[in-house]
């Protein structure tokens, strides 16, 4: 880590007590796959997941850099949908990593922008969010569709595993957009997505609406909405890991697969495999002329916002369509 010196408290702390995992076998993991986390966080604000007991105890969601970090972290400010601001960790350095860790961090939730434009995304992200029903089978399915729409769009997507069901699938942007027009093409893109496999897609907001289908969450481009990280670790049990793939991979990895334990082995032979994602940014223009074609000729407008967000202009009514119907009178 250069000539940065990060003391590392507690090391023998059990952090995944089924395995027998402790916060100094973290920290080694980190350090194991120390380019590709850098790659995934690099100036990114970031949120970080603790926990201070344990993985089996509680979470507490780091936003706000805490008073006492060494000066050589790198910060930047951002603004939430409320009006409020932080300043957040930037990683620039494995050390970032490696002091994240000793503050008791096991997940790394980084923004879609970079310090450098907190309000442009560089990054596209299509979650692909498997509902009760169904499960990582169906979502490498939808992934395979999307794969065929960015190839058509010209567009490279770099799929990895969330570490749990679904998949996600990032698509380097220029950044000359802010986050609402970048989450109107990300609507449209999960609509395209949905219009080619109707059967097993969804894009409705509501959960009484989604049936056993996987859920393509366009809200994961809004602002601060984050995600969890290449090569983050899962505060759960089984200690996966949201692990970057190859297409050639996805129609058989099995997200069970990649581990504290297996991960590291696999880097070392592999290297990252999305080691040139940010070789290949895109113009999402043609997304935006899809969701002009929905509007203008679809009737297709804005679809709802998280809970946390004040209300957006064009935005739809914001409540459950069950407790929006009126029962019928004579």
């Amino acid at each position: 880590m250069g000539d940065r010196v990060v003391r590392v408290s507690n090391p023998e702390r059990l952090y995944y007590p089924a395995l027998g995992k402790t916060k100094l076998d973290v920290l080694h993991y980190y350090l194991a796959v120390g380019e590709g986390i850098v790659r995934a966080l690099y100036e990114r604000p970031c949120m970080l997941h603790r926990y201070p007991t344990g993985t089996d105890g509680e979470k507490i969601y780091q936003k706000r850099l805490p008073k006492g970090a060494p000066p050589w972290l790198e910060t930047v400010e951002v603004r939430f949908p409320s009006g409020r601001t932080a300043d957040e960790l930037c990683v620039t350095e494995l050390a970032s990593v490696a002091w994240a860790v000793q503050m008791s961090t096991v997940e790394f939730h980084p923004w879609h922008s970079r310090r450098g434009d907190t309000e442009r995304p560089d990054e596209l992200r299509i979650d692909l969010d498997p509902q009760p029903g169904t499960g990582y089978p169906e979502a490498r399915v939808v992934a395979a569709t999307v794969r065929e729409v960015l190839d058509e769009l010209g567009a490279v997507g770099w799929p990895k595993t969330s570490g749990n069901r679904g998949m996600h699938v990032y698509v380097r942007i220029r950044p000359e957009h802010g986050f609402t027009v970048v989450r109107r093409a990300a609507l449209a893109l999960a609509r395209e997505i949905e219009r080619r496999i109707p059967e097993l897609v969804t894009t409705a907001w509501w959960k009484e609406e989604r049936g056993a289908q996987v859920f393509v969450d366009y809200n994961q481009n809004a602002r601060d909405r984050t995600i969890r990280s290449a090569y983050s670790l899962r505060g759960e049990p089984a200690a996966r890991v949201s692990t970057p793939l190859t297409w050639d991979e996805v129609p058989y990895a099995d997200p069970e697969d990649f581990t504290i334990d297996t991960v590291p082995a696999r880097f070392a032979e592999l290297g990252d495999v999305h080691a040139g994602i940010d070789d290949t940014p895109w113009s999402i223009e043609p997304l935006l002329e899809w969701a002009d074609r929905d509007e203008r000729d679809r009737g297709l407008g804005d679809a709802p916002y998280p809970p946390n967000f004040p209300k957006m202009e064009g935005e739809p009514m914001r409540v459950q369509p069950s407790r929006a119907r009126k029962p019928a009178t004579d």
